[in-house]
């Protein structure tokens, strides 16, 4: 059975309830575990049971492999068992299990050692031996166990007039059973004492009558054929031989291979004093008694109480010895036992007063230790939310209260659920522009392209992006009439005149089928504005959607193929107030949609932007594009760790050349001094000897030669030296003037690379985009921080270095319903009064609510407010500072832009009538160019 952490593993059994249920209905469906049998009533129970299995944690019983599963674990031990059940001798099995049935031993060991030296030399019939002959070494078959005889002892005699070339010797005859039932049954009996066994039962005794099988083991090989002749004749003879010439072969019996035969065929309780046993299905299988015999049983239970009272008195002596009754005793000695009490009383009280010193000083060095654990300091970063300012915090002017985000600020911030589409459908437009073909443009530009009502002059953003997703979505399969089909469905379940802004679904379908029927064949062209893209729309929203993917198609197929009546409509024109009549909102007349199109909500619109997307990111263009990104970001990987090395060699190069300047600097300024002090020396030196010279120049004339000769050689040796030294400084420069042009030349070689790095940076977090998107981080309560420039088809930088933005806000998103539950698991209390202290209640986020920070002021607060001490604002801030040179700027450049466009007061003006003073092409999102339009399309 395989171990876990050295305990068996045991298998689960069915619970009662389990059970009871079975009984009551027996085609109840549970969980079954086929490799081990276990069966469960929930897929909970069965999943845990078998993850549980799958750890690799186990270990295999019989070769002690750990590290593995329980079913290889479990596998390991049956390979080994069945390789030791082919190798042990058969003939054996039987003996070996009836000896070590009932036997009470304590280890394993000492029962594996008592059986060994019982059938070490105790052979039975059909069993495989080795037998030495001559000098020679058989291998050879037991044919019959003769026991002892009572008139003797047997010599090896060999049956040489048995073998014969021409003819087999007749079989041995059967030994009876009476007869078999005698061989070995004393010695093989662990109950009876060695050596009484011997004595009883010698091995020496019994005669083996064996058949030679095949020579083995030749002692040399140089004899020749004579000897191979001559041993050839044993081969399938018979003769008699005892256990003194017998040997078994090791790899089939010894004490490894019989302790690993032991313990796979009984066990053992845990009670103290149980005896082992051979299993059920083994002991049935070789005939071994299951039924423990009754003298057998009463030998087990008196050994079993011999040591439990073994154990009660080692306890007892422990406790001390039992009181005995006392004799009646005179004046004397109860004075003396009362004074024995008294001081034994002493004793005791001393030794309680004692113990309880002992108690107060472990209970204050334990207080102590709490104290100085709770004064420990704790390391950051760490979790967040057990990150408090402190006084000395506030004081310093760290911000307490994060600055509140703006919910209205949105793009129809009116409905979470429409800006979040809407948000969607800009960053899948955006992103995917390569593949769709289609220029990148500002959150900005596409919330004004989605508010535009004019049908002229038409916005040409609208036209390029449902052209570019149409082309796209022809290559997506789809189910001709889908639309309708969905509605005719839909119709059964409704009243036979329900209608929908005052057409009903036949109507509807009346006025579908003649419109767009063509829409994968109509040449939308970028050089013809796209004419004709509406009714293409109407031809996609046929074949592409129903009302499992769609809901609204009713109402947005009915704005578009349906108008009001000519008189309501200048009715509601005309009339001052805002409030809508019921009779307003029927659309009667149908209508094309080029026409209808641009009076759909922008909700409506972002609806069919929104269904659009989602099929557009099957198609084969966008999955092409995908992998053409994961391609591109393992080559970005692989060029950055490339130029890491080469700029860490680049560094180094830099550090050996600003070290081997410093050295020969040092060594410039110790030699120069010494050779001024050498020359003020020699100058010295050049001086005396002219004053000696002329004070002896009356004596010796040869003493003055002399004198001049030695001023010119050290004149000579001055001018030496200082060419020397001249020589040398030039070296000196020019080595320093190498080695700073090698510097400088290496420093731009870094700056270069630095600068690669941070291209690379930029191109990875575009070409990260197309595969997932990804928040800058989270902060302290789960919120997430997201920030969507320069990803995709998007850059930071134009040409020129210009700054470019695409949201140039910071969006920030509640935490998500799992963020929640983690928080509520560790049953924080103090985490809602927390967020209303920190947050406010209007910047409480619910769980997916959004809000945004558009203004460079606001996330300069809230990055103040970050507390680097926590794990996730200290990455947030770490993610913010990253790229803080590209938000930042495209924050200021979309602030400048919106006042630019302020100037024009009728900019914000609703657009349902026209104004005079106000011209709407001039809007930047009216002057939005397609530049990757293809020309063909």
């Amino acid at each position: 059975m395989p171990t876990c952490r050295r305990k068996r593993v045991v298998l689960t059994e069915p619970s009662e309830s389990l059970l009871q249920a079975a009984k009551s209905n027996p085609n109840k469906e549970v969980y079954y575990l086929q490799q081990t049998g276990e069966i469960f009533e929930t897929y909970e129970a069965y999943a845990a049971r078998m993850s549980f299995y799958r750890l690799k944690q186990f270990q295999c019983e019989v070769t002690g492999k750990s590290g593995l599963d329980y079913f290889q674990a479990l596998e390991s031990e049956q390979q080994e068992a069945q390789t030791m059940h082919s190798r042990f001798p058969e003939p054996l099995k039987a003996s070996v299990l009836k000896a070590v049935q009932w036997q009470v031993v304590g280890r394993l060991d000492h029962l594996v050692e008592a059986v060994f030296d019982r059938f070490k030399d105790r052979y039975f019939m059909d069993e495989k031996v080795f037998v030495d002959a001559q000098g020679d070494k058989f291998y050879a078959k037991v044919v019959q166990v003769q026991p002892p005889k009572t008139n003797g002892e047997s010599v090896c005699v060999p049956a040489e007039n048995q073998a014969s070339s021409s003819s087999v010797p007749s079989p041995p005859r059967e030994i009876a059973d009476d007869d078999a039932v005698q061989i070995h049954k004393i010695g093989g009996d662990l109950k009876i004492p060695t050596k009484e066994a011997l004595v009883r039962d010698d091995p020496l005794k019994y005669l083996y009558k064996v058949q030679i099988l095949e020579e083995q083991h030749e002692k040399s090989h140089e004899k020749g054929k004579a000897a191979s002749k001559d041993k050839a004749k044993w081969s399938g003879s018979f003769m008699d031989v005892q256990c003194s010439v017998m040997s078994r072969d090791r790899l089939a019996f010894s004490k490894s291979i019989l302790r690993r035969f032991i313990r796979d065929c009984v066990d053992r309780d845990a009670a103290v004093a149980s005896p082992w046993t051979v299993k059920p299905v083994i002991a049935k299988h070789y005939g071994v008694d299951s039924v423990m015999p009754e003298e057998t049983r009463k030998g087990v239970e008196d050994i079993k109480r011999g040591e439990i009272d073994k154990r009660k008195k080692i306890w007892e002596d422990k406790e001390g010895p039992p009181t005995k009754k006392q004799k009646k005793m005179t004046a004397a000695q109860e004075e003396r036992v009362k004074a024995l009490a008294v001081a034994a009383e002493k004793r005791e009280r001393e030794a309680r007063e004692k113990a309880e010193r002992q108690q107060k000083a472990k209970e204050e060095a334990e207080r102590l230790a709490a104290e100085k654990k709770k004064k420990k300091p704790i390391r950051y970063p760490t979790e967040d939310l057990d990150v408090r300012l402190n006084d000395k915090e506030k004081k310093a002017g760290l911000k307490v209260k994060k600055p509140t985000p703006s919910k209205l600020g949105l793009p129809f911030g009116e409905n979470q659920g429409t800006f979040e589409a809407f948000l969607t459908s800009w960053n899948f437009l955006v992103i995917y522009g390569q593949p769709l073909h289609l220029s990148t443009f500002t959150m900005d530009e596409f919330e004004h392209a989605l508010r535009h009502s004019l049908v002229d002059p038409p916005c040409a953003l609208l036209g390029e992006i449902h052209s570019t997703l149409i082309y796209n979505l022809r290559t997506v399969p789809f189910t001709r009439h889908s639309a309708v089909l969905s509605l005719l469905r839909l119709q059964d379940t409704l009243e036979e005149d329900h209608r929908v802004l005052g057409v009903s679904v036949d109507e509807l379908a009346g006025a579908m089928a003649d419109v767009g029927n063509n829409w994968e064949r109509i040449p939308l062209r970028h050089t013809e504005m796209r004419d004709g893209w509406e009714e293409a729309l109407i031809g996609c929203l046929k074949d592409h959607a129903t009302l499992d993917n769609f809901p609204r198609l009713r109402e947005v197929l009915t704005r578009l193929l349906f108008a009001p009546e000519l008189h309501a409509e200048v009715s509601s024109s005309s009339s001052s107030s805002r409030v809508s009549s019921p009779a307003a909102n029927n659309l009667s007349v149908q209508s094309s949609p080029s026409e209808r199109y641009y009076a759909l909500p922008p909700a409506d619109r972002i609806d069919i932007l929104t269904l659009m997307c989602n099929l557009a990111v099957s198609s084969k263009a966008i999955h092409s594009h995908m992998e053409s990104c994961e391609e591109q970001l393992t080559a970005l990987r692989k060029e950055k760790i490339e130029i890491g090395r080469q700029k860490k060699q680049y560094t180094e190069e830099m550090n050996s050349l600003a070290g081997e300047t410093e050295v020969k600097e040092l060594g410039t300024n110790d030699i120069v001094p010494d050779e001024d002090t050498t020359m003020h020396e020699s100058s010295d030196l050049s001086d005396v000897p002219s004053e000696d010279g002329s004070e002896t120049a009356s004596t010796s004339s040869t003493r003055q030669k002399r004198s001049a000769r030695q001023k010119d050689l050290r004149q000579k040796a001055h001018t030496q030296a200082h060419a020397k030294q001249r020589e040398l400084a030039r070296a000196q420069a020019a080595s320093a003037k190498q080695a700073l042009a090698e510097h400088r030349r290496l420093d731009e070689e870094v700056n270069k690379l630095e600068r690669r790095l941070e291209a690379i940076e930029r191109e990875f977090r575009k070409l990260l985009g197309a595969v997932r998107v990804k928040p800058l981080g989270k902060d302290r309560f789960h919120n997430r921080i997201w920030w969507f420039d320069g990803m995709g088809s998007a850059s930071l930088l134009g040409s020129g270095g210009v700054v470019q933005y695409g949201t140039g806000r910071i969006f920030i998103q509640g935490p998500s319903e799992m963020d929640l539950e983690l928080i509520l698991k560790k049953e924080d209390d103090e985490y809602e009064a927390r967020r209303q202290e920190e947050e406010g209640p209007e910047g409480m986020l619910a769980p997916s609510e959004w809000a945004q920070y558009a203004e460079p002021e606001e996330l300069d607060e809230f990055l103040a407010w970050l507390n680097p001490k926590g794990v996730r604002e200290l990455a947030l801030k770490n993610s913010f500072i990253k790229w803080w040179g590209h938000i930042a700027p495209g924050m200021r450049k979309r602030v400048s832009d919106l006042n630019v466009s302020a100037r024009l007061p009728e900019a914000r003006r609703s657009t349902r009538t026209k104004s005079s003073g106000h011209d709407v092409s001039r809007e930047p999102y009216m002057m939005w160019t397609n530049r990757r339009a293809v020309n063909s399309v």
